[in-house]
């Protein structure tokens, strides 16, 4: 099974780029748990916590399209050193805001200056792939070995912000994302070899068009499990909590990640018969299934198990939809196209961040996980609507 990864990795690059790329991913997994975690801890507050995380994923979400635009336009070495700088200088801010208890409006400032920074590594990375293979399977391997890593990052980084913010300082979390993000982005665009040429305007001063009726969806699709993946991880924080067991809560989506980790690699793996939208399909009502059971679960150890079956799903359904985006979208706004999808993600986890807040401070975690199933059974009859890019006629195309 492995040699299909290793074979992409072979190309010149590849490794180092991927490898860069992975460390720079990881404030993404790291920083909205990290932001629950620090202002929960000093205000005792989970609304409030999920609201100034809400706000950091919502200016990631409104920024990222325009992070994808020029990136396309004036190439991943130019853009991405200037976006991380930005996004360090926001995020420090917002953690001493925080710890000196300066008025919350500058709080909720820094953490929208944070979010609309932070670069668009993986939508980057992908677009690097796409540039560097021809072959369509082993762009299929490159893409599900992408999304394995994705899930190495929310393997790692929920475990290792809440460590740090647990055993030794609330900041110290989100301190290590900063650090990641600074270093593995730096690494990264400095690889000049084999980064894409940036897609400039063309002479006529037309853009390649875009296949709204392709993206569209998908990105719809992409809210609403996003707001999944926001309610989950706020109640799963609550839910180690009203068992005693803060500290387990990071494990407890590291679970989560894992089993989406070991999924990823088996569909990069096969060869598939069935195109990517049949996988989005299975695979995004297959996560909203396995929200169903975890409101009624109290056990933690139950707990691990239930959301490691579950994240089975969760790899296999982003790989469709990025493959779908690679196949439809013209190669010069291809960063921007799976920025679009990344947007619908991030839009969504605020959210059901917030909302899941609410509902713990309210009603307590198990009801919460129920916002959860709520986003799942809507992305499950959203991406029923989704279709390949090769029947969408040119009016709808800007």
């Amino acid at each position: 099974m492995l040699d299909s990864y290793r074979r992409v990795l072979a190309h010149p690059g590849a490794l180092a780029f991927s490898s860069a790329a992975l460390v720079a991913r990881l404030p993404i997994s790291m920083v909205g748990l990290g932001i629950v975690l620090l202002v929960e801890q000093r205000t005792g507050s989970y609304g409030l916590a999920g609201t100034v995380s809400a706000v950091f994923v919502l200016a990631e979400a409104a920024f990222a399209v325009m992070h994808g635009r020029l990136v396309d336009s004036h190439g991943q070495s130019k853009v991405l050193p200037i976006a991380i700088s930005i996004f360090g200088a926001g995020l420090a801010l917002m953690m001493l805001a925080v710890e000196r208890d300066w008025p919350r409006a500058l709080t909720y400032v820094f953490a929208a200056v944070a979010g609309a920074a932070l670069p668009q590594v993986g939508a980057s990375v992908r677009t690097r792939w796409s540039h560097l293979l021809d072959d369509t399977g082993q762009k299929q391997t490159a893409f599900a070995l992408e999304a394995v890593l994705d899930e190495v990052v929310f393997v790692v980084g929920p475990v290792l912000v809440t460590l740090l913010a647990t055993s030794w300082h609330p900041v110290a979390g989100l301190s290590a994302a900063l650090l990641s993000g600074l270093v593995g982005t730096f690494a990264f665009a400095a690889q000049r070899r084999t980064e894409p040429p940036a897609g400039r305007t063309q002479q006529t001063g037309a853009r390649a068009p875009m296949p709204w009726r392709l993206v569209l969806p998908l990105a719809l699709v992409c809210l609403t499990l996003g707001a999944l993946f926001g309610a989950a991880e706020v109640t799963t924080v609550a839910f180690a909590e009203e068992a005693g067991r803060r500290w387990v809560a990071g494990w407890l989506l590291a679970a989560w990640s894992f089993g989406s980790l070991v999924a990823g690699l088996v569909t990069g793996a096969i060869a598939w018969r069935s195109g990517p939208e049949v996988r989005l399909r299975w695979g995004s009502a297959a996560m909203a299934l396995a929200m169903a059971p975890l409101m009624f679960i109290e056990s933690v150890p139950l707990m691990a198990v239930v959301l490691l079956v579950g994240g089975l799903a969760i790899a296999p359904t982003m790989i469709g939809a990025m493959t779908m985006v690679e196949q439809g979208v013209p190669s010069t706004r291809l960063t921007e196209g799976m920025a679009i999808l990344h947007t619908g993600i991030v839009a969504g986890v605020a959210p059901g961040a917030s909302v899941a807040g609410f509902v713990v401070d309210h009603s307590g975690a198990s009801a919460a996980y129920s916002v959860a199933l709520a986003g799942g059974l809507l992305g499950a009859l959203l991406a029923q609507t989704a279709r390949t890019g090769s029947s969408r006629p040119a009016s709808l195309r800007a």
